[in-house]
């Protein structure tokens, strides 16, 4: 059995001006320790002697770093900007040497044409918001000490992490990377804007079928670049056959693939298919719609099919037809997450977004106690970064090399829209850099924290572990200090986004179906995982995977065990009661016996003391808890997760990709495969049942401060109008209420289901 000790939540003391009253410079990195570095920007150099290769070597004692080289050009331009730890620096002289590629001296490597060196110490200080120092000409020295023609420019500071030129620097810890240290340096990347794109097809008109009509089976296959959408089969066995159904894709700005629809005939061999026509769609001329209004219903005329070089391409056209409602639904939300640690909650369109309600801030400090997770390096081989997913933006810190305790000292930011969203921040270990393009960077384990759990203007510094569920078991990779800041100017606007609806309001005024959900939102993580391994550097495919849960939905035996827990967990407070009864009706506490027959008979002649009593109750009940209120950040919980006592074969099982790679017969593979489908779905169902009643038990949990509050409040009011307005009253109301007329209705969800929506559940801790 894992002692539950070694995955506890530790709150730290870092050194940061977040904390306390700061007395050095200000600066708006406030919840990270301050890092000391020396930057030299190496600019340009002039009226170098020619013929010469050249290049600058810095030289700070054991440290060495080079620009990239110029082919004989006596003026080049470098621009380039380095960083030395003070921490490290153990010399008190920079020299900075030009040198010739060109020319090998014996012994001592390319020829110098020229030096510069300056007392390090006497290096002046900079810190942001100051004005950048401005580079400055200096004579360079030859061998004998004599200036020389040639000028460098350069200029040289003593700065932090929280200089503009950190993220562009090279820094010392990289200099045994031997390959493109761009890799290295910290990145902010951008998803891009995605939208649910809407084929409804209804029909076709005059096709050409291969087959006789009455044996033609057709249907309609939508594709966006990698993506495809593929209608049933038309029950209309015609040459103008309908389907009458919508196909979704996901698309991605910019729209650089077009919408390519495609009728297809079935043919009468196995696997054999023809296309019957095709049309091409640009999607900057699809109708872009915000509400449910129906798009315009078009003919789009189909052309031939031509193979070019191995290519279906449009050939001429002829007189069959499509017709098509197609548009670009920008009042859906396009889901990339688990509903259950979502990060954004806005739809595509920026014409429904509303303003910001606060700031999140996020302080990666550093980690410490990491392990490798590939046995076949050594454990103290390890080159970790941290990569942080709030809304559409990534950001990814620089790669510490070869360290078990690194630090970043970095911090972000992000606009709030919802505070009932996740930000979520893994470790990785840079695998591609250590050994190639072709090793895969391994997650160390992450980091998930539900923003409504969060005081405002509180700032949280916690060291959580890093777990990770292995083939061999659970196994904690080491520790991470963050700090996490909510800060809200508003509480008004933050209090009110409780009400309004958790999803935009076209998922429910026209709602999409649980398999069109799951199915687009596999779409969306491949379009982001290949537009974020398209930037420079990319975003591998498996880091961005592994932020975005990709396989949350598939079936795991420990998953399914866990939620059926969660329910047991839930009728706890059933089985107590039932028990509680037993023991009052058999008189086994005479004086409780009794008080129960009063109470019973006050309810009896006064009715109307029902529903205040109960108010009152759960107002009472909440503030009692306020004392015992969760201070600290929700984590992850093993024991609820039921990932300490798995079985080996049911890892082997959770670890076994879909499909299934066992070595079995083909139709047992089949089948064992629909088995796990079916096992995922109803793991979620069970999973979203038990999140429902968890939400339900934390409307006075506290464990979201503000939330709580708000009931409380609210029990508190709506006990006073129990007791004022007679029940019969209250009762009329509620019935006719319900049983109103359908135009007087409006299908989006009520306040008490927006605001339990809203409510946090055991589901935030668990993985």
């Amino acid at each position: 059995m894992t002692n539950q000790e070694d995955f506890s939540l530790k709150e730290t003391s870092p050194n940061i001006s977040g904390r306390r009253v700061s007395t050095g410079p200000v600066t708006s990195f406030d919840l990270v320790e301050h890092m000391q570095y020396l930057y030299v920007r190496v600019v340009k150099a002039r009226e170098l002697p020619l013929p010469c290769d050249p290049y600058v070597e810095l030289r700070l004692g054991n440290y060495r770093g080079t620009t990239k080289p110029f082919q004989k050009i006596p003026n080049p331009v470098w621009n380039q900007v380095f960083a030395f730890s003070k921490d490290r620096i153990q010399d008190l002289t920079m020299e900075i040497l030009v040198k010739d590629k060109a020319v090998v001296v014996d012994n001592q490597g390319q020829a110098t044409i020229g030096k510069f060196s300056f007392i390090v110490p006497e290096a002046p200080m900079r810190v942001p918001p100051d004005s950048a120092l401005a580079p400055q000409w200096y004579r360079l020295d030859g061998r004998n000490g004599v200036k020389i023609r040639g000028e460098l420019m350069l200029s040289f500071w003593f700065g932090t992490q929280a200089d503009e030129a950190f993220s562009e620097a090279w820094h010392t810890d990289v200099a045994a990377v031997s390959g493109d240290v761009s890799t290295t340096r910290s990145k902010v990347y951008l998803s891009p804007r995605l939208w649910y794109l809407r084929v409804n097809v209804i029909e076709a008109q005059d096709l050409i079928l291969r087959n006789k009509v009455d044996a033609s089976v057709c249907f309609v296959k939508a594709s966006l670049g990698n993506l495809i959408s593929i209608s049933r089969v038309s029950e209309n066995k015609s040459v103008n056959p309908a389907w009458n159904e919508d196909l979704m894709l996901v698309a991605a700005e910019p729209f650089d693939d077009p919408l390519v629809l495609r009728v297809v005939e079935l043919g009468k061999k196995k696997d054999e298919h023809y296309c019957l026509g095709m049309c091409s769609i640009p999607l900057s001329d699809v109708e872009r719609r915000t509400d449910a209004a129906p798009p315009a219903n078009k003919w789009h005329n189909l052309s031939m099919v031509e193979v070019v070089e191995g290519q279906q391409k449009e050939g001429n056209k002829f007189a069959s037809k499509l017709h098509m409602r197609i548009s670009l639904d920008g009042g859906y939300h396009v889901l990339d997450e688990p509903t259950n640690s979502i990060s954004d909650l806005r739809p595509s369109s920026k014409l429904l977004w509303r303003p910001p309600i606060g700031v999140l801030e996020l302080g990666i400090l550093n980690s410490n106690g990491l392990s490798s997770i590939n046995n076949n390096k050594p454990l103290n081989q390890v080159w970790a970064y941290c990569v942080a997913k709030y809304g559409t933006k990534w950001v990814r810190t620089r790669t510490i090399i070869d360290s078990l305790e690194p630090k970043w000292n970095e911090q972000y930011t992000w606009e709030v829209y919802d505070p009932c969203t996740f930000i979520t921040i893994g470790v990785f270990n840079n695998g591609h850099l250590q050994c190639g393009n072709n090793k895969l960077d391994l997650c160390m384990g992450k980091v998930r924290i539900r923003l409504s759990t969060l005081e405002t203007d509180r700032v949280y510094t916690n060291s959580y572990p890093l777990v990770v569920l292995t083939p061999s078991g659970l196994k904690k990779m080491g520790e991470i200090q963050l700090a996490v800041r909510f800060s809200c100017p508003s509480l008004l606007n933050l209090l009110n986004q409780y009400s309004q609806p958790l999803l935009p309001k076209l998922h429910y005024i026209l709602p999409l179906s649980p398999y069109q959900l799951h199915m687009l939102r596999h779409q969306a993580a491949v379009t982001i995982s290949t537009r974020l391994g398209r930037a420079e550097p990319s975003l591998r495919e498996e880091v961005v995977e592994y932020m975005l849960d990709a396989n949350a939905h598939a079936w795991s035996i420990r998953r399914g065990r866990a939620n059926l827990k969660r329910i047991v967990k839930l009728f706890d407070g059933f089985f107590a009661l039932y028990k509680w009864f037993e023991h009052i009706r058999k008189w086994t506490d005479p004086i409780a016996t009794g008080i129960v027959h009063i109470s019973f008979l006050v309810v009896l002649f006064f009715p109307g003391v029902i529903l205040p009593t109960m108010f009152f109750y759960l107002c009472g009940l909440g503030i009692w808890r306020y004392k015992k209120r969760p201070r600290q950040i929700a984590f992850i919980d093993t024991e609820l997760s039921n990932a300490s006592g798995v079985s080996s074969e049911d890892l082997a099982e959770e670890f076994d990709p879909f499909p299934s790679t066992k070595d079995r017969i083909d139709d047992l593979r089949r089948r064992y495969d629909i088995l796990r489908s079916i096992g995922g779905r109803i793991q979620t169902v069970l999973g979203d049942i038990a999140t429902q009643g968890e939400r339900v038990q934390s409307l006075v949990s506290w464990r979201d401060p503000r939330a709580t509050f708000m009931f409380v409040v609210m029990s508190f009011v709506a006990g006073v109008i129990a007791y004022v307005v007679p029940f019969r009253i209250l009762a009329f109301v509620a019935i006719f209420y319900k049983l109103r007329h359908p135009s007087l209705r409006i299908n989006i969800p009520s306040f008490p289901q927006n605001f339990l929506r809203r409510m946090p559940a055991r589901s935030d801790t668990m993985f």
